[in-house]
């Protein structure tokens, strides 16, 4: 997690609970100015969004500095419709409620839970977070976790690089209502709601469709960092198995590649739990989910399973380079080694000749010759290339 999304998970909560306090239902006295889990909150009936009479789009010179002149004409917010309001619509007209949320307390959750009926056990699970990805089903809701993942660009992998963070996104799927809790400084289902709502013949299938584009948008995301993920291992193979420039130390710090390994890992959690349900979805017949949605969810169950495979692999390969790394540092110690012992071998030769004979024993052979001194120094001479010559054809030196 990164130190910015931590700071928020401190400061919100905090900034929250100065806001008007809960009476059991969603607080319709906030403050617009005040911070709110609810990003947006929009009733649906054939495939097209249901405009509200009290969204009325900001002046065009509106000050920047009020919340509703910032608002967009075409994106009805929380201001527009509560919750328990888009609920009392579909009631009466039909349609299903999509209410999306980020980071709420368990405050702000408790009136939504409570309306639309959500069990506690998956309400804890929304509000805390960090969960497994997994499908779970609650009566007549479907409770769906995923990972969202996202790739950290860095200049340089170093030992302490974050190469992906993760976030989370649940999607409490019921028969007319689809409530999406999303944690994490990413992962942001803004965009698609746009683009679902731009294709009112696939929001027209319900929920389900809201949930199968999630999941889609999910499994895409891991696919692009899939390719980024896969360089950064690259970079590396390279660097162990190539020839290190004079001068250069000899192999790749290991912490670099454990790093990443770590990374990858963190990467497999977040996919490896997701295939199952992902082939639930898309093989179990279930009455939220429409027949026709439910083909849509093999493809992402395939793209899936490929996500798994690649990252998996990517998981042995690492222990592979990383066991390179190693081996290959053991290799190059050995070699420092047998040069060191082959220098000292050398030496060992004109050390044995000069301990001889600085005993300084009276009687010794050639002590007090004429030519015992350039005759022992050449001896030691020989005897030194000799040896260098052997040590040097067998590669020790």
């Amino acid at each position: 997690m990164s130190m910015i999304r931590d700071l928020r998970a401190v400061v919100r909560p905090a900034l929250r609970k100065t806001s008007a306090p809960y009476s059991g239902g969603y607080d319709t006295t906030r403050d617009p100015s005040a911070s709110s889990a609810v990003v947006d909150c929009a009733v649906y009936r054939d495939g097209r969004r249901v405009q509200s009479p009290q969204c009325v789009p900001a002046p065009s010179g509106a000050s920047a500095a009020s919340p509703s002149a910032t608002a967009s004409a075409s994106a009805e917010e929380t201001v527009c419709l509560t919750p328990r309001e888009a609920m009392r619509r579909v009631r009466e007209d039909g349609g299903f409620a999509w209410i999306g949320l980020h980071e709420p307390t368990e405050a702000e959750f408790a009136g939504i839970a409570a309306e639309f009926g959500l069990h506690p056990l998956a309400v804890e699970d929304a509000v805390h977070a960090h969960q497994r990805p997994k499908l779970e089903r609650y009566d007549d809701t479907l409770f769906t976790v995923f990972k969202t993942i996202h790739y950290v660009e860095h200049a340089e992998l170093t030992a302490t690089s974050e190469v992906v963070e993760t976030g989370e996104v649940m999607c409490f799927t019921g028969r007319d209502f689809v409530i999406t809790v999303r944690h994490g400084g990413q992962g942001s289902l803004r965009a698609l709601r746009t683009r679902l709502q731009g294709d009112p013949e696939l929001l027209a299938k319900g929920p389900s469709a809201v949930l199968h584009a999630i999941a889609d948008q999910v499994v895409d995301g891991y696919l692009a960092v899939v390719d980024a993920v896969q360089d950064d291992i690259d970079e590396v193979e390279i660097e162990v198995f190539s020839a290190p420039a004079k001068g250069s130390p000899r192999g790749v710090d290991p912490g670099r590649i454990y790093q990443l390994k770590r990374e990858v890992l963190e990467f497999k959690r977040a996919v490896s739990p997701l295939l199952r349900p992902m082939q639930l979805l898309s093989e179990r017949p279930m009455r939220l989910v429409d027949p026709d949605i439910q083909k849509y969810f093999r493809d992402v169950a395939d793209h899936l399973a490929r996500v798994q495979e690649q990252v998996v692999g990517f998981d042995e390969l690492l222990n592979s380079i990383l066991q390179a790394n190693l081996a290959q540092a053991s290799v190059a110690q050995n070699e420092d080694m047998r040069k060191i012992t082959s220098w000292a071998a050398i030496i060992a030769v004109p050390t044995m000749v000069c301990g001889v004979y600085g005993m300084n024993f009276d009687h010794m052979p050639e002590l007090h010759w004429r030519y015992g001194y350039p005759v022992s120094m050449g001896l030691v001479a020989v005897a030194c290339f000799v040896i260098h010559r052997t040590l040097k054809r067998n590669g020790w030196l």
